[in-house]
């Protein structure tokens, strides 16, 4: 089974304009999201999966009306615990923020996940995905800046934060599945 994958990040959020950690709280798109989506292009697709975050819903709603979107609770954003809503600004003297820098973000974060539970919780959501869309060609995927790094350092190696992509944009993948991933031939898509 072949199929082509696209994973999108949603569009810019209040939080993400002050360049704050935001994870579980569930921000709307801030104007200037919902506008920037509007204006780039995106692939065609068979099915749209999102996260649950009402972030990525209306990012997948604009770009793709008309779909059924599909909502995998493992393509949520990781859980900034302590340091949720703030930005570096705000932590910067915090220990605890140190510390995690320290770790090169592999650490959990205090009160929150891990980035390795982070990106198991991410890769079942996307076996979730996978089984879904057995029979689909091309698959869009609306989700976070974590988990599309998640995803693609999982499936392709190399370091996390080297996937890193801004709001509104995204990667594209070629999958060949038989019940493992394999067959992976990678390419770039920037909205």
């Amino acid at each position: 089974m072949e199929k082509t994958i696209t994973l999108i990040r949603h569009g810019e959020t209040a939080g993400n304009l002050g360049k704050r950690y935001i994870g579980i709280t569930n921000e709307p798109l801030c104007p200037e999201g919902k506008e920037e989506i509007r204006r780039r292009r995106y692939p065609r697709a068979d099915l749209v999966f999102s996260s649950p975050m009402i972030r990525c819903e209306a990012t997948a709603k604009l770009i793709y009306p008309g779909h059924q979107i599909i909502i995998v609770d493992g393509f949520r954003e990781t859980d900034f615990g302590l340091f949720e809503g703030k930005n570096y600004k705000d932590l910067a003297e915090d220990p605890a923020y140190q510390s995690w820098i320290d770790s090169g973000g592999k650490a959990a974060f205090p009160g929150g996940e891990s980035r390795r539970d982070a990106v198991e919780r991410t890769m079942a959501g996307f076996a979730e995905m996978l089984e879904y869309s057995r029979d689909a060609a091309e698959v869009s995927v609306i989700l976070h800046g974590g988990s599309i790094m998640g995803i693609l350092s999982h499936l392709f190696g190399g370091e996390y934060y080297s996937y890193h992509v801004e709001n509104g944009e995204g990667y594209t993948f070629d999958l060949s599945y038989n019940g493992v991933c394999g067959g992976l031939c990678f390419r770039s898509f920037l909205g």
